[in-house]
């Protein structure tokens, strides 16, 4: 696992003084929710290297302190292809003319995928990922998981300079201030059994030797960011064979792997092994606290005792798993058993915090034909959701939390909005996921630095404008 802290890649870094030269700040907020719970009247002390210094509940403030109303730590977004940003919204036809309603699915939405890939190069995902970054901090996630499995040119071949892909989402992060977990994807197979890979997947496809130079470049390409973490992700089951599979294991951690997303999927697995992905997983390979399901949709009863006695974090994608047909975790019982979970916004389509939440949420009260049902111990369903969410993101993408000596990474909610009119504590919560969404977040903070404004990244402008001058560029194309 790399653990970076040595300055700024881009962007922010080029803009801003340098860690070094910044002093202590400190900040004052009517309530935060601390590791311990809520807490009224808390001042933070922020010292020059953007750390948390101390934190002090019941403490007036101080003239010279920055005032704001609620604290909350800000959120790991725990899977995402930022690229897929550029695509939102094209793959919502159907994908042949004449074909019957209910025949496509996330099958038919890869080939759309598959022909928006042909066309970006590092500059265009640079400017792609940072408009994906910057919406993921206004909406309050303040680190991501990027599964990033873009890595060669058009034709298939090694960029010049391996890691340039890489590159172009560490400047992406650089230039947003988010924090970034790299998630190198390892793809060798296009099905279950080492079926090769089709042209389609030209870009992503490794062998254990190129991906092993692959990940020493994607190191070194998010070397300056800070507080970056780099661990590895075999993409699926479907892409890596098993002797592939504990070939890269050793490389580093976390270790972050699709699975049983598709009933198609599941039902090729069995073909193939005479096990399900995910029991075949657990059965063959070392799954412990370490590791991310991500999406783990289709599964037993057995399979989710199993996940859960691992330890692994199951990555839910609610918004990306409905748009795409996938199905729904069987998350009510999951989360009762105290299985660990987090969130991501996966595909891009929507990027929001707070839908995320809502929607998983809302996918069981449809289901289940019944409401409040993933709260956990939490009375409030906003407060569980939030808290489940939070650990979740923290454990799989070896994030920090509101704790002296971690990064100064938070998020504020305004005391301006009518979803919170005479609520505090949890109630606060709720209103953020059920009725207040992101509108209600007006500050972000990562590393000490303010980077969201009145719910607005400080960058946005510049960001959007070269968005779409490469968008129309390729979607011209």
């Amino acid at each position: 696992m790399s653990e970076n802290g040595a300055g700024d890649c881009c962007g922010l870094g080029t803009r801003y003084a340098e860690v070094k030269g910044r002093q202590m700040q400190n900040f004052w907020f009517s309530a935060a929710l601390l590791p311990e719970g809520w807490a009224k009247s808390v001042r933070v002390a922020v010292d020059g290297a953007g750390l948390i210094a101390a934190i002090a509940a019941d403490a007036p403030a101080q003239p010279n302190d920055s005032r704001h109303g609620v604290l909350l730590p800000g959120m790991g977004n725990l899977h995402s292809h930022a690229f897929q940003r550029g695509m939102a919204g094209l793959a919502e036809v159907r994908g042949e003319a004449g074909t019957a309603a209910g025949t496509d699915s996330f099958w038919t939405w890869r080939d759309t995928m598959y022909r928006f890939v042909d066309r970006l190069d590092p500059d265009a995902l640079a400017a792609i990922a940072a408009l994906a970054y910057v919406e993921m901090l206004e909406s309050g996630f303040t680190r991501v998981g990027e599964f990033h499995y873009l890595h060669h040119d058009l034709s298939g071949a090694p960029y010049a300079e391996r890691g340039a892909m890489a590159a172009a989402l560490a400047a992406a992060a650089g230039e947003t201030g988010i924090a970034l977990t790299l998630l190198p994807v390892f793809y060798a197979t296009a099905d279950f059994g080492g079926v090769h890979a089709n042209p389609a997947q030209r870009r992503f496809v490794n062998s254990l030797d190129s991906y092993a130079l692959l990940h020493e470049a994607s190191r070194t390409a998010i070397a300056a960011l800070p507080d970056s973490r780099i661990g590895i992700a075999p993409h699926s089951l479907r892409a890596v064979t098993p002797e592939q599979l504990h070939a890269l294991l050793p490389l580093a951690t976390p270790v972050h792997i699709h699975i049983a997303e598709q009933q198609r999927e599941v039902d090729a697995c069995l073909a193939w092994s005479g096990a399900r992905p995910v029991e075949w997983l657990l059965a063959n390979a070392p799954v412990d606290a370490d590791w991310c399901l991500v999406h783990a949709t289709h599964i037993t009863p057995a399979e989710r005792a199993g996940l859960i006695a691992s330890g692994a974090v199951a990555g839910l994608c609610p918004v990306t798993e409905a748009n795409l047909g996938d199905g729904i975790f069987p998350a009510r019982v999951f989360i009762a058993e105290g299985g660990r979970w987090g969130i991501g916004s996966d595909s891009n389509v929507a990027i929001d915090m707070a839908e995320e939440l809502r929607t998983l949420e809302y996918g069981q009260r449809l289901l289940h034909q019944s409401r409040n049902l993933l709260g956990g111990a939490h009375a409030s369903t906003g407060a569980g959701l939030f808290a489940g969410a939070l650990a979740g993101g923290q454990q799989a993408l070896h994030g920090t939390g509101l704790t002296v000596g971690a990064p100064a990474d938070f998020i504020t909610l305004t005391n301006e909005h009518p979803a919170v009119v005479g609520r505090d504590g949890d109630a606060l919560l709720d209103a953020l996921v059920f009725s207040g969404r992101r509108d209600l977040i007006d500050g972000v903070w990562r590393r000490g630095r303010q980077v969201v404004a009145a719910g607005r990244h400080i960058a946005r402008d510049i960001v959007t404008a070269r968005y779409l001058t490469v968008m129309r560029k390729l979607l011209a194309a």
